[in-house]
């Protein structure tokens, strides 16, 4: 295996499919922070010029002792001579153990505990020390990488040099990586990109010289579910190709958030046609590889949102497409594509429904900037809908409002409580549009400048 700076290794790994619940393995789940935790935090970073500092720890899942009784065969290859019936009964987790992550998890949030940190309330994956002079430093943990970052460079250094003295570790000095997005911190910006990355998807699959497209489907473009019997091959390459996609617009391509959602609805049984429109979001991303995200510190922008969604587009099962985003430090750090659970009777309701998921996102993100001691005293949410804007600041029970489910009211109580204001601007100018629909190509261009990606000379026209 080779890591993305070059590095090489080889590790011995358990059969961890041949596990059976409930003897070898009960609970598996182990939390890392978001990815929306990481675009948040580095906007707090970049606003306040906070010193950040990497590193990786080493055989991370080899330092907890199991719980379970387990017993691994000997590797093929390194049996021992005489005694190849002999099994090795294993003190400790070690990697393909189901409960591996779980095992390095414990161990992680008692060192942490020990050196001074609290971990999250609202990420489990970050964990905080604050001292009483107000000094911060905050921890950002995905699986063996870590952050540390803070107002205090001596104080960073500090618990960064405690966590190193538990830990063997790879020390990265000023981060550079985490989690598969290269950061460049120059002045008061940060810098964010997957450019590698996205490389290698284009060159996994023979995109690397596509002809460009303008936008990562075509305008009014609506895929039909497939009906037939689903070919193994097919599917499986239309899983790769939609994981790989995933990835890049959960990270830092935000701008094609509908495409990849919507293609990503037929992954259980999918066409050639299917597959032929994810290509075609290679094909866009081949125009416009030449990309960065930026944080500006310099800005004097609070956290704003915009939301939106499209009525009952989905020709597959009518459920209308939520759409939002929240932007600071002029970058969006939060966003969202996806279909609404429930089939909406309105233009209205669809886009009230939309508005209150947005609400639920906006409390998350006070709830963490409490934490790290940045209140946010009301969060503005952007809307075109009139009708959707009046049913959440008016409390009054309409025939034709009694059927929403009760918990979309939760951005009422918001409101009264003075944490989000609703306010209205023109469905021209909601940016959110290009989270719930394919878009002409001047409208997408124009909304794509301004969600704080910039583009090389490669941006398509």
């Amino acid at each position: 295996m080779t890591k993305s700076d070059g590095r090489k290794k080889a590790r011995l790994v358990a059969k961890g499919f041949s596990q059976i619940e409930g003897i070898d393995f009960d609970q598996i789940f182990s939390p890392v922070v978001w990815y929306k935790s990481i675009c948040l935090l580095l906007a707090a970073a970049a606003l306040e010029g906070w010193h950040i500092k990497g590193l990786n720890v080493k055989l991370a899942f080899l330092y907890r002792q199991l719980d379970e009784e387990i017993y691994m065969e000997q590797s093929e290859g390194f049996k021992i001579h005489g005694q190849e019936w002999k099994v090795l009964h294993l003190h400790r987790a070690i990697y393909g153990l189901k409960q591996a992550a779980l095992a390095w998890w414990k161990e992680l949030l008692t060192s942490m505990h020990k050196i001074g940190f609290e971990h999250s309330q609202s990420d489990a994956g970050i964990f905080i020390h604050k001292t009483k002079n107000e000094d911060i430093v905050i921890a950002m943990i995905y699986v063996d990488d870590s952050s540390f970052m803070g107002n205090n460079a001596t104080l960073v250094k500090e618990k960064k040099k405690a966590f190193m003295g538990i830990w063997e570790f790879h020390n990265l000095g000023e981060l550079n990586e985490f989690f598969g997005i290269t950061i460049r911190c120059s002045g008061c910006k940060i810098v964010l990109d997957q450019k590698a990355y996205l490389t290698k998807v284009l060159d996994c699959f023979s995109m690397t010289n596509a002809v460009t497209a303008n936008t990562p489907l075509p305008h009014r473009y609506t895929p039909v579910a497939h009906t037939g019997n689903p070919d193994p091959t097919l599917q499986t390459q239309y899983q790769a190709i939609i994981g790989s996609l995933l990835y890049l617009m959960l990270g830092t391509c935000p701008n094609i958030a509908f495409a990849v959602i919507k293609l990503s609805q037929f992954s259980a049984n999918s066409s050639k046609k299917h597959y032929k429109w994810a290509k075609y979001i290679c094909h866009y991303l081949a125009g416009t590889k030449d990309y960065t995200m930026v944080f500006d510190g310099n800005t004097n922008k609070g956290l704003i949102a915009h939301s939106d969604s499209d009525w009952a587009t989905d020709i597959n099962n009518h459920c209308s497409i939520t759409g939002y985003f929240f932007k600071l430090a002029r970058l969006l750090v939060s966003w969202l594509s996806q279909a609404q659970k429930t089939v909406a009777l309105s233009s209205t309701k669809a886009e009230y429904m939309a508005i209150s998921d947005c609400c639920w996102q906006a409390m998350w993100i006070t709830n963490l900037f409490g934490e790290i001691g940045f209140p946010v005293s009301l969060i503005t949410i952007c809307g075109d809908n009139q009708g959707s804007l009046f049913i959440g600041s008016n409390p009054v029970q309409e025939k034709w409002t009694k059927h929403i489910d009760i918990c979309y009211h939760y951005i009422r109580e918001c409101i009264e409580d003075n944490k989000v204001s609703v306010v209205f601007i023109p469905g021209n100018d909601n940016l959110a549009d290009m989270f719930t629909k394919n878009l002409d190509r001047l409208k997408f261009v124009k909304f794509r400048e301004q969600l704080g990606l910039t583009f090389g000379p490669t941006k398509n026209a």
